[in-house]
């Protein structure tokens, strides 16, 4: 070949269309409209054969009662928190980090030990009634638990390493992050079942229907993309599942009130944790409101006469719980999803599968489960016998008997005893 054919042959134009040619033998081909939608199809398939017996499932657990059902929260937390811990640790998996793994389940059973701690010392005070050993262990337990903290503090400093402590500064702090996000959370989530199992039950509902829902309309009718996040995500489906998730809830709320298993709080009867035997509170009773005057003003230009409505009070907050449900609680999977995207994961674990990890089930979950905490003890809540019980049974016996002595007077100089 002569020069000049050479030079030819590797003109710029030449090497542009080779290299236009070889970028099209590399790029895959795209699927075909019926190829993807068969595979959404049989994604969706997989996905409905595994939620059955998750539902069965949790069903049974809730018929055995509500120590099973925090076991269960517990067991998801647990798995939970080992997901991201593998997560935050495969970059740097080729290190020899000293006692990283330890330590960071001795900080998991430390903050399981304060925060469950806490909610039996508050709630079951009147399990250490008669056992000196307990009454200690709750008197000091905030003492313990910080001392116990201490000892994994002091471990992590004596294993820093030279030319290691920034690599083991970051962990720790992704520990500590972890940590808030599924210990404290799950907390949150077994403190609204002790208040009773429709404030657990309810609010994990409306996000499992929003989630369905919302993956049916989207792959029926989703056209338009809702967030670059997470793609597949669309309007149709964002919509579509929010106004199921306040229909379901209107009807779902209206039925679960029946069932005082279900909106009973938890007590210790002296053997067990059980469903108490309640009369329903305000917000299950029916109630009597006002027309607000405004309304009233403008129905009676129309010749309607409009005074007062009855409703149960827990309709409203049920629909007010599928709102967020629906609009708030969907930003947890969103924040799921840019995080897998930060670390290249197509899921958090291949634990369920169509499913994923348990993370990728219980993002929406923990943040529904905050909200509902938040909610409950903002505008539900109020002073019961048991809850001035549990306060009662921590004082000194003295402080018992005083008070029991100041009470009866009270009574009785107001003639009620």
């Amino acid at each position: 070949m002569s020069d000049d054919d050479t030079m030819q042959s590797d003109s710029p134009q030449n090497l542009r269309n080779r290299k236009k040619e070889r970028e099209e033998e590399e790029t895959p081909k795209p699927q075909t409209t019926a190829t993807t939608t068969n595979s959404k199809w049989s994604n969706a398939w997989t996905r409905f054969l595994f939620s059955v017996p998750m539902i069965g499932g949790f069903i049974l657990i809730l018929w055995l009662g509500p120590f099973y059902v925090a076991l269960l929260v517990v067991s998801l937390q647990v798995k939970s928190f080992h997901e991201l811990m593998v997560i935050g640790h495969s970059k740097y998996s080729a290190l020899d980090l000293p006692w990283y793994r330890v330590l960071n389940w001795y900080f998991l059973g430390v903050a399981n030990y304060f925060f469950f701690g806490e909610s039996l010392t508050s709630t079951f005070r009147n399990l250490f009634i008669g056992e000196e050993y307990l009454n200690k262990l709750a008197s000091y337990h905030r003492f313990i638990s910080y001392w116990l903290y201490l000892g994994g503090f002091i471990a992590f400093v004596l294993s820093l390493r030279k030319n290691k402590y920034k690599v083991q500064f970051t962990l720790f702090g992704w520990t500590h992050v972890v940590l808030l996000c599924c210990v404290v959370q799950s907390h949150l989530i077994i403190q609204n079942c002790f208040q009773g199992l429709y404030w657990l039950l309810f609010p994990a509902a409306m996000v499992i229907c929003n989630d369905i829902m919302a993956y049916f309309f989207g792959i029926c009718f989703g056209r338009t993309p809702l967030i670059q996040l997470s793609p597949k995500k669309t309007w149709e489906g964002f919509i579509g599942g929010a106004f199921s998730t306040m229909i379901f809830g209107l009807f779902l709320s209206a039925w679960m009130y029946q069932f005082k298993h279900l909106i009973c709080p938890v007590e210790y009867d002296g053997s067990a944790l059980v469903i108490s035997n309640c009369q329903p509170g305000y917000v299950f009773n029916s109630q009597t409101f006002a027309v607000p005057s405004g309304i009233q003003t403008l129905l009676s230009i129309f010749g309607i006469s409009w005074s007062e409505f009855v409703i149960r009070p827990i309709t409203f907050h049920g629909l007010f719980m599928a709102l967020f449900a629906s609009v708030i609680a969907p930003f947890g999977g969103f924040f799921a999803s840019g995080f897998k995207r930060a670390f290249n994961l197509k899921d958090f674990g291949d634990l369920i599968p169509g499913h994923g990890g348990v993370i990728d089930r219980m993002d929406c979950q923990f943040l529904m489960g905050t909200f509902v905490f938040v909610y409950y003890y903002s505008f539900i809540k109020s002073v019961t016998v048991n809850s001035v019980l549990q306060i009662v049974y921590g004082m000194e016996t003295d402080n018992q008997i005083d008070l029991y002595t100041a009470l009866g007077e009270s009574l009785a100089d107001r003639g009620l005893i």
